[in-house]
């Protein structure tokens, strides 16, 4: 294969289109959360990953567990914990059982904010794909983002 290989130029069209896509998303989602919540798109999925923990077996999740779901390296991860705890959105605590695990949970504050926001993600997340496939280059990827349904949860 060559750089000019019509199987690689196609290839990267497709992935500049769902960088497009991915950033079209991102952009809108940000300026809504910031206009009505004060909450960064990275904010608000750390508040909802760490929203969905429970007390169950393998309920609370480690930071290496949390920077994966969020999309971002641990320590940028540790720093948006520190960011939010400083705003009292979450919480530190020593796991239980192994004194050098730390877990964060979401406080009462923090579980309002996200409530508060959810609808306004939901919205903006809408309203970014509705314009995104009025690009024909950019429909196809809205069609299969919109047929992906989430996981089952058990």
């Amino acid at each position: 294969m060559t750089a000019t290989d019509p199987a690689l130029t196609a290839l990267a069209q497709g992935w500049c289109a769902l960088s497009l896509l991915h950033s079209r998303i991102e952009t809108h989602i940000e300026r809504a959360l910031q206009a009505g919540h004060g909450l960064s798109v990275r904010e608000y999925s750390l508040l909802d990953v760490l929203s969905r923990q429970h007390d169950g077996d393998g309920g609370h999740l480690q930071m290496k567990q949390v920077a994966d779901a969020v999309v971002l390296s641990q320590s940028a991860t540790t720093r948006l914990v520190t960011r939010l705890e400083d705003r009292g959105l979450l919480e530190r605590y020593l796991c239980p059982t192994d004194r050098r695990g730390i877990y964060t949970n979401v406080t009462e504050t923090g579980l309002r904010l996200l409530e508060e926001a959810r609808p306004t993600n939901d919205t903006a997340l809408r309203e970014a794909l509705d314009e995104a496939a009025e690009n024909p280059e950019l429909t196809p990827l809205v069609r299969v983002v919109e047929s992906l349904h989430a996981p089952a949860v058990a």
